[in-house]
């Protein structure tokens, strides 16, 4: 398996396989997104508030990963006001249960680190809470959150 982060080529995959996420969260697809994805994606890489890790088998993208960086006014407990959001964490049903998920997340959380970010957060789907929790992430009122 290949871990790489998520380029200007990968753009059309990453539309499929957010897509496909959303299908298998139980999202019905009633509106065709692809336009707002596609210029989602490529505003964000740009802009360099994306950061998307990819895992490949045989050249064939098997799970993903990001953070979205956000800016709020600094604050005493968040000196930077940087936080990452964590998103598009997906594994496709045929790869699950062999730790893909926490090596993403582990890749995401150095990324936050390197950018001198010290809080992420994320709203985690019934199948994702549980790899959260064992990673250490606290429930809040409205997020599941890593104090870094």
């Amino acid at each position: 398996m290949n871990y790489r982060k998520a380029n200007w080529e990968d753009i059309n995959k990453m539309v499929e396989l957010r897509k496909k996420q959303l299908i298998d969260e139980g999202i019905e697809p009633t509106v065709d997104i692809d336009k707002e994805l596609y210029d989602f994606f490529q505003n964000k890489l740009s802009d360099g508030s994306l950061i998307q890790w990819l895992v490949e088998e045989e050249e064939e993208i098997i799970a993903s990963g990001a953070i979205i960086i956000y800016e709020f006014p600094p604050s005493y407990t968040n000196k930077s006001g940087r936080k990452a959001y964590i998103t598009n964490m997906y594994t496709r049903e045929a790869y699950r249960g062999q730790g893909l998920a926490t090596r993403l997340l582990t890749k995401l959380v150095d990324e936050a680190k390197h950018l001198e970010i010290t809080n992420m957060w994320l709203g985690a789907s019934k199948l994702g809470r549980p790899v959260y929790k064992k990673f250490g992430f606290q429930e809040t009122n409205e997020w599941l959150e890593l104090n870094l």
